[in-house]
């Protein structure tokens, strides 16, 4: 998400128009939403030393959540109470999520984090695996998963050389911290899917998370010393990309996709925003990808696709069943 992305509930809402396959303009929206969201984590990256990461995501959590306020008033919508258990569960793990994705951009390169961020629809799938029999796992996802987790301990276990600051015991904690992150996560969107949330608008579940990472990073920022902030022009400007672009308007627009297009289609992006994401490491951070790590990210990206894209790829494969047993 994260970000809220992937995390929000994809279940039909009552009297809602039935979710349709994917047109133009949804695949060219859910490309420029990976790409905003692959650029998330650079920007954090870029003015880290003037703007912590941890107060930086606890700003933009309080910009964002004053202007859905807004925008829940301006709609006459309000906060359901039997749901607040619930939110306040979705809110502390989001809140998490990111606390663990700022300590890891403070010790490893942006474009480790973004990889190891976005296994979390593994994670997730994993965790529907166990809670519902409808979620269940198939075969494409078991294999998505194995193919994954092998890219992980190859990144692990591989040769660091490590981006100029970042020695290699400490580039190993922040990829670790990210892991964490992702599997934060995937217990977010297990939470979303599992409680009466799944019935929420998707602004009252984006109201929740906001709140959890504003309640929990801005107090841990002061806290742990990260609460830096050099009020400059460029520092302004990451600031308003991330608080009006990334936390309201893309978050805002994913849940938009969600009411109007298949959900297993719209999940056969998300390794994209990884894949933009080590690009744009490189590019505009100048981080050195090493070879072993870039190994690793195609067998975890591929791990991404395949749990991803498991029903088209069931479809696909039932399709291409009795066309072979006719030739």
């Amino acid at each position: 998400m994260s970000l809220l992305t992937p995390a929000l509930p994809a279940g039909p809402r009552p009297h809602a128009a039935t979710p349709g396959a994917l047109d133009l303009r949804a695949t060219a929206t859910m490309l420029i939403l990976c790409l905003l969201w692959s650029l998330q984590q650079v920007s954090l990256k870029a003015v880290a030393g003037e703007l912590s990461p941890m107060l930086m995501i606890a700003l933009r959590s309080c910009i964002a959540l004053a202007l859905l306020g807004l925008l829940m008033r301006h709609r006459g919508e309000r906060l359901a109470r039997e749901r607040w258990r619930a939110g306040a569960l979705a809110g502390l793990l989001f809140g998490l999520e990111f606390l663990l994705v700022s300590e890891a951009l403070q010790r490893t390169q942006a474009a480790h984090v973004i990889v190891f961020l976005y296994t979390a629809p593994i994670f997730a799938a994993l965790g529907l695996h166990l809670r519902w029999p409808a979620e269940r796992m198939g075969a494409w996802q078991w294999a998505g998963a194995l193919l994954a987790f092998a890219g992980i301990a190859c990144a692990f276990l591989g040769p660091r050389a490590g981006a100029p600051g970042h020695a290699g015991g400490q580039a190993l904690a922040g990829d670790a911290l990210a892991l964490l992150a992702a599997l934060a996560w995937g217990a977010t969107t297990v939470t979303l899917r599992s409680t009466r949330l799944v019935e929420a608008p998707a602004t009252e579940t984006l109201m929740y998370q906001l709140m959890g990472a504003a309640l929990l990073l801005l107090p841990a920022a002061l806290l742990s010393g990260q609460a830096q902030f050099a009020c400059t022009p460029r520092v302004l400007a990451h600031l308003g990309f991330q608080s009006l672009v990334v936390s309201f308007a893309s978050f805002l627009t994913w849940c938009w996709l969600l009411r109007r297009y298949l959900a297993s289609q719209l999940g056969m992006f998300s390794f994209l925003t990884p894949l933009f994401g080590v690009l744009l490491g490189a590019a505009l951070l100048d981080e050195t990808l090493e070879a072993s790590f870039l190994a690793s990210s195609v067998l975890v990206l591929a791990g991404i696709g395949l749990v991803s894209a498991q029903g088209p790829l069931q479809r696909a494969w039932r399709q291409a069943r009795p066309k072979r047993r006719a030739h």
